[in-house]
């Protein structure tokens, strides 16, 4: 966000009077949000000390739909919190599915951490039709003590993964590197695959069909409102919240108390401040120095779920190997007005619909240090059936 730009467009006398009571504020998330990165410690239930994992996995929008039913000994029960999906921009919820996937991945990796295996059921109750998600189970997972179960080595990244959004420094990830997230996401019906630039005209291409779908997402009031709608301004949000879209920039938090940043209303076409967010958008992806991909054979719901696991492990192997990934998904939306570059991603990478999918699509490189993003707690996702 350009501080000048808004400055002119608040006027001098508002934002001053605004700044004041911030002024020398830090921007650093409230640590009450981030106390979920700190571990369970001692806990005396292992299915709990098993999800204080599981809740620190990727999550479209960090929207965190999950609720889990601990009311069976042994056992864990795991659906979707309906009131935390995005019907603008993921109107099929594939990319809500995938977020189930990324939880179920590292439940199963912290299970095995303690010697137990998850014998996970997915869809016990039956699966959900491709238009819409209800209540039945996405997955039902029995623990069973089993001494021949082998720990995962990448589940020591569980507590540094980060989604990283800032710009990448321009080194091509080294080819050991690639193998190794390539090696770490592969699953049986899925093909992944990387693009660097070392191959300018065609990660030109990717960088083009990134960016247009940005700009739509950005443009299109109803989208860029259901964004405006979890975004969590300030530490009194944050900590409220503890999920969403942080954003706790001091100038940002004073036009929020003066009424100059309304997340009620979209921007009007030509808005400034949008058309700064594309413009740094596309600088990012222009350096970006290599885009990871994830296609599966097939989009059923059981499909999606694999493949957010697959995304996590992504993840965490190119945390192992010193490397930031950022999805970038809003060509791959089925909402009507992206329906462009959708079709573009899916013929460049030679996945055409219906019967491949392009499940992820990410930025790939070296980021700087940040920090993680706010998490609830085992608490705000316990609820019995």
């Amino acid at each position: 966000m350009d501080r000048r730009s808004l400055l002119r467009i608040a006027g001098g006398g508002a934002i001053a009077a605004a700044l004041a009571p911030v002024a020398g504020c830090s921007s650093a998330l409230p640590p009450q949000a981030l106390a979920a990165w700190r571990g369970p410690g001692d806990e005396p239930d292992v299915r709990r000390w098993i999800l204080a994992h599981a809740i620190l996995a990727p999550h479209s929008h960090n929207l965190q739909s999950w609720l889990v039913d601990l009311s069976v000994p042994d056992q864990i029960t795991l659906r979707i919190d309906r009131e935390r999906l995005l019907p603008q921009t993921d109107p099929l919820s594939r990319q809500m599915m995938m977020s189930q996937g990324t939880f179920i991945e590292l439940l199963d990796q912290a299970a095995r951490e303690k010697g137990l295996r998850a014998d996970i059921a997915l869809f016990p109750d039956g699966v959900f039709g491709p238009a819409a998600v209800d209540d039945r189970p996405i997955a039902r997972i029995r623990l069973i003590p089993d001494a021949g179960v082998r720990r995962d080595p990448l589940f020591a990244q569980v507590f540094l993964r980060r989604t990283n959004r800032e710009a990448y420094a321009p080194q091509v990830p080294s080819a050991e590197s690639q193998r190794a997230i390539g090696q770490a996401s592969a699953g049986q019906g899925m093909r992944v695959g990387f693009v660097t630039s070392d191959e300018p005209a065609l990660i030109a291409q990717h960088r083009r069909i990134a960016l247009e779908a940005w700009r739509i997402e950005l443009t299109t009031p109803r989208t860029l409102l259901e964004s405006y709608r979890v975004l969590r301004i300030g530490p009194k949000e944050i900590a409220a919240h503890r999920d969403g879209i942080s954003l706790n920039d001091p100038l940002v938090r004073a036009l929020t108390q003066v009424g100059l940043f309304d997340r009620s209303v979209a921007p009007a076409p030509g808005d400034r401040t949008i058309t700064r967010q594309i413009d740094d958008f596309g600088a990012r992806l222009t350096a970006t120095p290599a885009f990871y991909w994830l296609i599966t054979e097939g989009n059923d719901r059981i499909t999606q779920v694999n493949a957010g696991r697959a995304w996590v492990r992504a993840q965490l192997a190119a945390t192992a190997q010193g490397l930031s990934m950022q999805p970038i998904s809003q060509a791959l939306q089925e909402f009507p007005e992206v329906q462009a570059p959708y079709r573009e991603i899916h013929d460049l990478l030679g996945a055409p619909a219906p019967r491949h999918t392009v499940q992820m699509w990410a930025r790939l490189g070296q980021g700087p240090a940040i920090g993680p993003a706010p998490r609830r707690g085992v608490d705000a996702h316990l609820r019995a059936a």
